[in-house]
């Protein structure tokens, strides 16, 4: 249900004498107030669910962990740090803070954590 639909309801129990004018008020702003808070929310919940890869990894598993996060293929991943870090090294630092500070993702069960295997 959208915003406007919420409200326009709760208009309608206003009219009727559901909703005093307090109630009615406070209803909207708690509507209001929920759809502002949403989307920083959604953000930062998928801030924090980032892992590091332990199967898509050529050197720390930030990629693989940012592609896994966002959808998008990791080549393209690894294709920005490559060219942030020929535009003035703020690719090589960027990887550097994500493989310090994000935490690695559990390994899978049953499989080798990386490409190279222990084979």
């Amino acid at each position: 249900m959208s915003i406007s639909e919420e409200i326009g309801r709760l208009g309608e129990l206003h009219q009727r004498g559901i909703l005093s004018d307090a109630e009615f008020a406070s209803a909207k702003a708690r509507v209001i107030d929920d759809s502002t808070r949403a989307p920083a929310a959604a953000g930062l919940a998928a801030v924090n669910q980032l892992r590091r890869s332990v199967v898509d990894r050529w050197l720390g598993g930030v990629c693989g962990g940012l592609a896994d996060a966002t959808g998008l293929a990791t080549w393209i991943w690894r294709l920005a740090f490559t060219l942030l870090a020929v535009c003035g090294g703020t690719g090589v630092l960027l990887y550097v803070l994500l493989w310090i500070f994000v935490p690695t993702a559990p390994a899978p069960l049953g499989g080798s954590p990386g490409r190279l295997g222990a084979g």
